[in-house]
């Protein structure tokens, strides 16, 4: 299968528009099952759906025209990078709206965990992980693929092109780093 999506993600990169609707069929149920699982840790009332969250990714996909696809993994990072996009842009125009008044909470679950009991503000953490890329982009790409994307560990090492064990031990540090960072507590060094 990620040979047929790899072949598929090529085609359409040369211009093959058949090559879309082949490929569309395919890589929606696992784009599906990361949105659900990403959306599954939204607060109560969040007001987008996992559907409207993968729409907006097909349609930022297709506005990347000259984009060369290199793999699957390529494709699901680039589209964890736009679930990301998309959920934090939604969470600003909540804000806005709301007057910076109620913000969306997001929990992080046991396999993306910053603090079993904390519940962190997606804008905050946007910025923190934009602050963590400054200094360290690989772990910053990992939390962007773990937490907004849902990529298990051995999907982010796929992505990164990187050993999972890499991918457990940087998954550690950025953890510590971001805990620090979203708590006020004196920072860790990444």
């Amino acid at each position: 299968m990620s040979h047929e999506i790899t072949r598929l993600l090529v085609a359409w990169s040369d211009g093959d528009r058949g090559a879309l609707d082949k490929l569309v069929p395919i890589v929606q149920p696992e784009l599906s099952r990361l949105a659900r699982r990403y959306m599954a840790r939204q607060q109560r009332g969040h007001t987008l759906q996992a559907t409207a969250v993968i729409n907006e990714v097909y349609l930022r996909l297709m506005e990347w025209r000259n984009l060369r696809w290199q793999d699957r993994a390529h494709f699901f990072g680039v589209s964890a990078q736009l679930m990301r996009r998309t959920l934090v842009d939604h969470a600003r125009r909540q804000q806005r709206r709301k007057r910076g008044g109620d913000t969306i909470a997001i929990s992080l679950d046991d396999a993306v965990l910053v603090s079993p009991e904390r519940s962190a503000d997606l804008v905050a953490v946007d910025e923190a992980l934009d602050r963590l890329a400054a200094f360290d982009l690989r772990r910053s790409r990992i939390v962007e693929l773990r937490f907004f994307g849902g990529l298990s560990v051995d999907e982010t090492a796929e992505v990164l092109k990187t050993s999972p064990r890499t991918v457990k031990r940087e998954w550690g540090l950025a953890r510590a780093w971001l805990y620090c960072e979203l708590s006020g507590k004196q920072s860790v060094d990444a």
